[in-house]
């Protein structure tokens, strides 16, 4: 087992009064994939998001490398990477400008734009605006912009959205090969994906 990166104790988050899960503890180290179960409602999304400090937890701790967030929350969103519903591109902007600007923020070399662009299939459309690429092809924009990425691990919330057969195979082949390499991967999706090779664990989310 190696080190572990993110570890969470006894977290509950509510809806209002309601809650959505209580409770909870987990932790993913370096080289595992954690897929998030449970039934619409069930807080997924809201755990995704109480993750990267976009919600607030009611009780318990967030952990990275062994250190309480926020405390941590500097390192933290230094080697996190967060990939939500919404696709969170510029429209107005093409592809290879939306990763340039990504590049730029995180000290990416842009030679490495171009790899990413060919990877997810976008290289004969990299410079026209995203507002005129079809929606499957914007969520390859956000695939392109994880390739680029030096973060250690993936907050993915429902990668396959939008997505063909050959784009979720991609998806499963990043995933994959992100582990394989030391990073680490959190996801929901409510289709299956083929992950052989990779150390995956599941989590239900119940209350």
């Amino acid at each position: 087992m190696t080190d572990t990166l993110l570890s969470a104790q006894n977290l509950a988050v509510f809806r209002g009064e309601h809650c959505l899960f209580s409770d909870l503890n987990f932790s993913i180290a370096a080289g595992e994939v954690l897929q998030l179960h449970g039934d619409n409602g069930s807080g997924k999304t809201s755990l995704i998001r109480a993750l990267c400090t976009l919600l607030p937890i009611e009780q318990g701790e967030i952990s990275w490398r062994g250190a309480a967030l926020p405390a941590a929350r500097e390192q933290y969103f230094s080697e996190m990477t967060y990939s939500g519903h919404s696709e969170a591109i510029k429209g107005d902007l093409s592809a290879r400008e939306n990763l340039s600007f990504t590049a730029s923020l995180r000290g990416t070399a842009e030679a490495s734009i171009e790899q990413a662009l060919s990877r997810v299939g976008l290289q004969d459309r990299a410079d026209l605006p995203c507002r005129f690429l079809s929606a499957g092809q914007r969520r390859r924009v956000t695939l392109a912009r994880l390739q680029i990425s030096v973060a250690v691990l993936w907050i993915l919330d429902e990668p396959l959205t939008s997505l063909d057969v050959h784009g979720r195979a991609l998806v499963e082949q990043m995933i994959a090969s992100h582990a394989s390499g030391g990073g680490a991967v959190i996801f929901t999706t409510h289709q299956p994906l083929s992950l052989d090779g990779c150390d995956v664990r599941s989590l239900e989310l119940t209350c």
